[in-house]
């Protein structure tokens, strides 16, 4: 949802979101998305958008981002990924000239910018934030962010 946050910044004409989950859809919305779709959905507009950014991480999206971007598009990976995940085909990204990039571990400028849109206001992580404990019961915080609830955002520990 940051993602879609620091990317609607920048006004772009189209900013789709693809989640299986109506409710982050809809927020993503709030957030400046134009469009959510769910992962069936995006299958009805593969190759056209010019910039598709991954930030799940689950073993299928890096793969089918790359359905998503147009010939000569690119594809930005945000999410972690396990060893082993399923892969992205190299005959589709050659015929289709993609370029891709990941930004996991990205450089000191990437976390400086960050760091920036944190300042300037261009981030708002607070309406992430679904739970709050005290410092005390971060046990109770870690399972509850491993429970798999989707309802569950990010937890705020407090000190």
């Amino acid at each position: 949802m940051l993602a879609v946050q620091l990317l609607a910044a920048s006004t772009p004409a189209e900013l789709v979101v693809v989640d299986p989950r109506a409710a982050r859809g809809e927020q993503a919305r709030i957030f400046g998305a134009t469009a959510a779709l769910t992962p069936e959905d995006a299958r009805a507009v593969q190759g056209a958008f010019d910039l598709v950014v991954e930030t799940a991480g689950a073993p299928p999206t890096a793969a089918s981002s790359c359905l998503l971007a147009r010939r000569g598009g690119r594809v930005v990976l945000t999410g972690m990924f396990a060893p082993g995940a399923a892969g992205i085909d190299p005959v589709h990204l050659s015929l289709n000239q993609l370029e891709i990039r990941s930004v996991f571990g990205a450089s000191s400028a990437a976390w400086s910018e960050a760091v920036r849109a944190f300042g300037v206001g261009l981030l708002d992580p607070a309406a992430l934030i679904t739970h709050e404990f005290p410092l005390e019961e971060f046990g109770e915080a870690v399972a509850l962010v491993g429970g798999g609830d989707p309802k569950t955002g990010k937890v705020l520990l407090r000190p």
